[in-house]
């Protein structure tokens, strides 16, 4: 790797230095325009060579004020974004912008990110291309529904285009994010760990040029590209159902105390800080407790999770208020309410034979009473919830995260 040279910055007071990433595999026909026009709009542009070898990228861009950096092989763009946030954080820059080196993008968009990450520093910003040409390939439309769709399962958050390479990455959290991926599931894999750490992903509309089929260049490989998505996706739709709480990036850089049920206070105090808000953890715990209510037996947290998570509220804060219907007493009262519109009384004889025997019909009466029973508990739980929080915003908690 060629270490970069010195770069003459801005005199910008603000705490948001952006840098302008360029990653180039094979692109070095298009890649002198796309450079020129980035460094009309910011002074800071860098270009990750991935190891091409369809001539000299450094010749390219020779004579143009901006930073390279090479990898002697192929590593994938997800290795090249890494380098590249490894190389802002040396330069003390706080974002990288990536812009393909297809010619794609307009750089000259580089203002709409900007304008985000200087407002909410910690956003995620991935630009929406405009898909209303008839010159953008049918594969890049259905792959980018496709990928749309999984994000919303696995995260609860919908964005537009989740395959869009033109994005705004805060340094500090590509560096503390795990990620494994390397190639183009690297941009996918981003999306969601993030999104888990409680980091908000936000969009910007940009314009999008795709030259004649002909003139494309795609290093997407259809049949090993495809694969590596679908085994990232399989493995991050488990991981996003099981009962095993996620790293919050937040919580860790505040020493936020962790969720339970037996600090509900502390906890919401968290949550709140998580930027989870009030109706939000009203939702989440009147829908733990109803859930939590009936007899889902062995598969309780498995609905609570994929509910909580396709409806975007907080799973921490469901799974707490499920565990206050752990028997006897919230499922001994559905039983005796399901009981009672049954036969008009309620069931006073404790045996092998009612409980035992009668096991089914225990069960039928549980769910008839929690059907009842979970929705009013849940609604006076959610109540309960969403004034503490309330309060405790009002005492300035959550606030300035």
């Amino acid at each position: 790797m060629i270490d970069p040279p010195p770069i003459t910055r801005d005199t910008d007071s603000s705490p948001v230095r952006p840098l302008i990433v360029i990653p180039v595999y094979n692109h070095t026909g298009t890649l002198r325009d796309v450079v020129t026009r980035a460094l009309r709009v910011c002074g800071d542009v860098l270009v990750v060579d991935d190891g091409s070898d369809d001539g000299s990228v450094k010749q390219a861009v020779d004579n143009l004020p901006a930073l390279f950096v090479r990898h002697e092989k192929n590593m994938g763009k997800g290795a090249a974004i890494l380098t590249a946030a490894k190389e802002a954080k040396k330069l003390g820059m706080t974002h990288i912008i990536t812009i393909d080196a297809d010619g794609q993008h307009d750089p000259a968009d580089f203002y709409r990110f900007d304008r985000v990450i200087r407002e909410e520093p910690l956003t995620i910003v991935v630009g929406k291309r405009a898909f209303d040409r008839k010159t953008v390939p049918f594969s890049s439309r259905f792959g980018r529904v496709f990928s749309n769709f999984w994000l919303k399962v696995q995260t609860g958050c919908s964005l537009k285009d989740t395959q869009s390479g033109f994005r705004a990455y805060p340094v500090a959290v590509l560096e503390w994010l795990k990620l494994h991926d390397r190639r183009f599931s690297f941009e996918i894999e981003v999306l969601v760990k993030a999104a888990w750490a409680g980091i908000p992903l936000k969009e910007v509309d940009v314009s999008v040029h795709y030259p004649a089929p002909d003139k494309r260049i795609s290093h997407f490989h259809p049949l090993s590209d495809n694969l590596a998505l679908t085994i990232l996706n399989t493995r991050l739709t488990v991981r996003a159902i099981l009962p095993i709480p996620q790293r919050n990036y937040v919580e860790e850089k505040n020493g936020s105390e962790r969720i339970s049920v037996l600090h509900p206070v502390n906890s919401l105090k968290t949550l709140l800080k998580r930027n989870v808000s009030p109706r939000q953890l009203a939702l989440s715990t009147g829908l733990g407790f109803f859930l939590g209510s009936l007899p889902l037996i062995a598969c309780q947290t498995l609905t609570i999770l994929a509910t909580a998570n396709y409806f975007r509220l907080s799973k921490f804060a469901a799974l707490s208020a499920s565990q206050l219907c752990i028997p006897p007493i919230v499922p001994a009262l559905c039983i005796e309410l399901g009981y009672f519109i049954r036969h008009g009384r309620f069931l006073t004889e404790i045996s092998l034979e009612t409980i035992g025997y009668q096991g089914f019909e225990r069960i039928f009466e549980w769910i008839i009473g929690s059907f009842i029973l979970g929705p009013v508990l849940g609604t006076l739980i959610g109540a309960v919830v969403y004034v503490m929080t309330l309060l405790l915003k009002k005492e300035g908690v959550g606030k300035n995260v």
